[in-house]
């Protein structure tokens, strides 16, 4: 049930790995990538929320600088996939996440984001421009857009997973959080960067399976 589609978008086609359920959809779901790509992790991640109701949406958002990547989680695919997300850059990013939402939104879904590290923070931009319920995992570049619900009301839900010791979100930066976003739920948790990813070395499977438990209770909440 799961698939590569082509999807239309402002800065050109670009690949999406979509996953379907058996059902009934309980709602659309743009699932935003790391750092790493739309690689076999964030595809598992999708499929495993279509197991869970949902049409799950993760474009590849490389595309637009450099088609089918998948890297890896050593220093060297970090570094690459660092070069990749800066020459893509948040705003073609977002573009590209607005039309996979607009696609599922088309079909008559009630949509919402999650997204995992560099999509963590892109999941929030898509709470705040785009309006949609969002679940944002361990987003480290969040902090320079924390001002925007003030300059434009919030008007969807939003949640946050952060892991203790993660180097990248010191204690100050998660305290700006709940400063900024004093109605959002912003989880905690004995866990350092990508503790939700199997294939890290942060992989923590308690934090992660308490994370999948919370974020799925908030999207049956949020797109009811």
């Amino acid at each position: 049930m799961a698939h590569w589609i082509d999807l239309d978008t402002p800065v050109g086609p670009v690949q999406a790995w979509r996953a379907d359920p058996a059902g009934i959809p309980r709602g659309g779901l743009v699932v935003i990538q790391e750092i790493f790509g739309v690689n076999s992790h964030i595809r598992d991640v999708a499929e495993r929320f279509a197991q869970a109701g949902y049409v799950a949406l993760a474009p590849a958002l490389f595309d637009p600088v450099e088609r089918g990547v998948e890297l890896g989680y050593d220093q060297s695919a970090a570094a690459r996939g660092g070069e990749l997300r800066n020459a893509v850059g948040f705003d073609r990013a977002m573009q590209i996440v607005a039309s996979a939402a607009n696609l599922l939104q088309v079909e008559g879904l009630r949509t919402g984001a999650v997204g995992y590290c560099w999509g963590g923070s892109l999941a929030f931009l898509a709470n705040t421009r785009l309006d949609l319920p969002a679940v944002s995992y361990y987003g480290a570049r969040t902090l320079p857009f924390l001002d925007e619900p003030t300059r434009a009301p919030v008007r969807a839900p939003v949640m946050f997973h952060f892991g203790r010791h993660d180097g990248s979100i010191p204690p100050e930066a998660i305290e700006q959080h709940r400063q900024a976003l004093p109605a959002a739920p912003i989880h905690l948790y004995d866990a350092g960067h990508g503790f939700n990813c199997e294939l890290r070395a942060d992989h923590d499977p308690a934090s992660a399976a308490l994370a999948w438990t919370r974020t799925l209770d908030f999207l049956a909440d949020s797109l009811k």
